[in-house]
């Protein structure tokens, strides 16, 4: 032992890593003081000042007894093997292995001694929307598919892919979340409302959306890393199977979005982006998307090939942390809380040049934050390679004390209240078609009720950006308790304590005031927050009437119907014979309505390399020669659309020239 801490003695000696000479230094005042305070009277334990002392002191011995125990222990393994002393070898080798999974009852202490959540029903802020505080949730388990594929541990890598996801149900899904949102009886007219309200708060009067005005629909990607994708064609590289498919934003949900925008609204393609600026668009979603939407911006953080657009850095757009430098570090996980202060962020372009944002998450629970919804999000909005740097502002860092007491610096508000990151959200909209308990895992199944076993299988929408993510942490705190076999990081306390200083600015720390533009201004309420009643009901004030807080709607598969648009959309089928094509081939597509129809031949990095005169075709089966004779071999994609009086419609077909 005395070696041991000799070397680490040298080892400190030969570097200029304070943090860790502060968490020893820590680490061994916090125990003495806590073996004093406590051994004469063990009730002392519970004190205040001995629980501040706790997580200091157990995280100093257990990281200690791990390292100490760990190398002693395996070193005597292969000895006791020689001596054929099998029982006491045994024993030092499952030691061995259980010594370092001991650090994992830090995290069992340090949520033990969380401070519990507020009384249920006890409502804070001010809440948004046209209906306000409204939360649609849309649970529908018809959307996925209960025999995807799952590992060893009950996880599913493959859930992006279509085959597992119903984008028909996905489509549902949507048309009865913005229609019950809104209480209108159509896709267009919610969507016209939602406009108008957002138009409205800005003081651009009661109008909707303007041709030429960008939307930029943020998703999350957390997963396109290096290693995790092909550099040739950006396609998901299996091979990591530790972190290939992780949860993150469903491509079906997206591609619901672009229907209701482009084939309801009439919005132009060229008006909306769509990407995870800090990241890659992975080949699937591009492929996806773009054969049916040819025209839109697909960002991608470094490349502007393959139909991607890279994103520019702004050298304007700022955030600037309203802990002014106090709270949040430079470094990597272990020494952000020692580092160089943070101060602030640029961003990117897109987020000055959108006029509206739709911000798509995935709900899920998060090692560092406890959960990760909206705001989180946006750790991938700034231009620096990664977001070690807010990780401070969170609740817990990987060998840092946790930050699990309310009244502390959230950098989550200052996201929330930002006027390009928070203030331009035209509505926010979560993808819980999948969820997990970690942001790196992939997706699981909920093992509590309603699910019982299943996919979450369900859609979150608001336009009060802190009632849904306290929903969506009410969810994530319900199921990721600990007792089904996963980590239970929405526990480890004060997680939602973002939610109270975005609600109400008495929540606020003393001495944070936010302002995160840093002129002078600082944030008003951003929305409403409470906890429901229980699990089992999970009602809010509003469903009961005892408060103005939030108003959960729920909506399941017995209530959800096909929408027009599905409808018009199916009917507009098209196929190609033969395929692969040699010189010419045949386009076979159906009309449902008398329409204007655009045939266009685009290259697989979206060029459009052929496009046929428009024509005026009645309603009924069609076929059209396709002469490609002058195209060069490779992958194609077969573009039509159809406008009429119902709306502009779109299908598409991938063919291969030979």
């Amino acid at each position: 032992m005395f070696s041991f801490i000799l070397r680490l003695s040298n080892k400190i000696k030969n570097t200029k890593s304070w943090g860790k000479i502060s968490f020893i230094v820590l680490g061994v005042v916090s125990s003495i003081w806590f073996l004093i305070r406590v051994i004469p009277k063990p009730q002392r334990a519970t004190y205040p000042c001995m629980r501040a002392a706790a997580p200091f002191m157990s995280s100093f011995v257990i990281y200690i007894i791990s390292i100490t125990g760990a190398s002693f222990l395996l070193k005597k393994f292969p000895k006791g093997f020689k001596a054929a002393q099998i029982s006491l070898t045994s024993l030092f080798f499952v030691a061995a292995i259980a010594l370092p999974s001991i650090s994992s009852i830090v995290e069992k202490v340090q949520i033990i001694n969380a401070p519990p959540l507020e009384a249920a029903n006890s409502p804070m802020g001010v809440a948004q929307g046209i209906n306000p505080g409204r939360v649609v949730w849309v649970w529908n388990p018809d959307a996925t598919d209960e025999n995807l594929p799952v590992n060893k541990e009950g996880k599913a890598s493959k859930y992006y892919m279509s085959k597992y996801t119903d984008q028909a149900e996905v489509d549902k899904m949507l048309l009865a979340a913005v229609t019950k949102l809104t209480d209108e009886t159509t896709v267009k007219g919610s969507w016209d409302a939602i406009f108008k309200y957002y138009n409205k708060k800005k003081g651009k009067g009661d109008v909707g959306h303007k041709a030429g005005e960008i939307i930029f629909i943020k998703i999350n990607r957390t997963s396109s890393w290096s290693g995790n994708f092909d550099n040739k064609d950006l396609s998901r590289n299996a091979k990591n199977s530790g972190t290939y498919g992780i949860c993150e934003t469903s491509p079906q949900l997206i591609t619901s979005v672009l229907r209701h925008l482009v084939n309801e609204l009439g919005i132009s393609q060229k008006d909306i982006v769509i990407g995870d600026p800090m990241k890659h668009m992975y080949k699937s979603d591009y492929d996806q998307w773009y054969g049916e939407f040819p025209e839109i911006t697909y960002l991608d953080n470094d490349r502007s090939t393959l139909g991607r657009t890279q994103v520019k850095k702004s050298k304007t757009a700022i955030i600037e942390y309203s802990d002014r430098g106090k709270v949040l570090r430079e470094g990597d996980f272990n020494t952000a809380l020692s580092g160089k202060a943070t101060n602030s962020d640029y961003l990117y372009t897109i987020f000055e040049e959108m006029e509206y944002m739709i911000n798509i998450p995935n709900m899920k629970s998060h090692i560092h934050g406890g959960v990760t919804l909206f705001a989180k999000n946006h750790f991938g909005s700034h231009t620096r390679q990664n977001a070690t740097h807010l990780h401070g502002g969170l609740v817990k860092m990987n060998n840092d004390p946790i930050r699990n007491q309310y009244g502390m610096y959230r950098v989550l508000v200052d996201i929330m209240g930002h006027e390009l990151l928070g203030e331009k959200n035209l509505i926010y909209l979560m993808d819980a078609l999948y969820s997990s308990e970690m942001e790196i895992s992939q997706p699981n199944k909920y093992s509590k009720a309603p699910w019982n076993g299943d996919w979450t299988s369900s859609i979150f929408i608001s336009q009060d950006p802190v009632a849904i993510e306290s929903v969506g942490f009410d969810f994530l705190y319900y199921e990721y308790d600990g007792t089904n076999g996963y980590a239970a990081h929405p526990h480890y306390g004060a997680v939602d304590d973002y939610l109270h200083q975005a609600a109400d600015k008495a929540n606020w720390p003393e001495g944070i005031i936010y302002d995160p533009e840093n002129d002078g201004t600082e944030l008003a309420s951003l929305g409403v927050h409470e906890h429901w009643n229980n699990p089992s009901d999970m009602q809010y004030s509003r469903n009961l009437g005892t408060g103005d807080g939030i108003e959960l709607i729920k909506v399941n598969r017995d209530n959800l119907t096909a929408s027009p648009l599905v409808a018009m959309q199916n009917s507009l089928t098209a196929n190609i014979y033969p395929n692969p094509v040699s010189n010419s081939a045949t386009l076979n597509f159906a009309l449902q309505a008398n329409s204007t129809v655009k045939i266009q031949v685009i290259s697989i990095n979206g060029r459009i390399v052929k496009q046929l005169p428009n024509q005026a075709l009645n309603e009924g089966n069609h076929q059209q020669p396709i002469d490609v004779s002058s195209l060069t071999s490779g992958i194609y994609i077969l573009h039509v659309t159809a406008n009429n009086a119902k709306g502009n419609y779109t299908t598409s077909v991938k063919f291969e020239k030979k």
